[in-house]
């Protein structure tokens, strides 16, 4: 077993072909704030969680599109369903739903091909 440790937060680092357009879909659709904007590293936030953006190196996003996802857990998905709903025309979307295993979610594929699954747990 490992050492003693409490873990206190996770925060992926995803690699981006462009990071204006990564970061304002982040922005636009889920409301995360850019607290640490650079042209090559950008960290972004929403409420005690954390998504870093790297740009990608050479190759890697023809390596990577379609292999990456990140899971989302929010509270008042409904209100954020209504707000990212808009965006259905834009972007590759899989309408609000509930899941056997106790969460309602919906998917979104990011401008670099991550998959984002959004959930929150459905009240017993």
């Amino acid at each position: 077993m490992a050492t003693d440790y409490e873990a206190k937060a996770l925060s992926p680092i995803l690699p981006v072909a462009e990071m204006a357009v990564t970061v304002a879909f982040y922005q636009e659709v889920l409301g995360f704030e850019a607290v640490r904007p650079a042209e090559n590293y950008t960290i972004l936030r929403r409420g005690g969680v954390s998504l870093h953006l790297t740009t990608a190196a050479p190759g890697v996003l023809e390596r990577a599109r379609g292999h990456l996802s990140i899971y989302l857990r929010v509270e008042k998905i409904e209100s954020l369903w209504a707000h990212m709903a808009q965006f259905k025309d834009r972007y590759k979307v899989r309408d609000l739903f509930d899941r056997d295993y106790g969460m309602r979610e919906f998917h979104i594929i990011d401008p670099d091909g991550c998959l984002v699954f959004v959930g929150q747990v459905i009240a017993q």
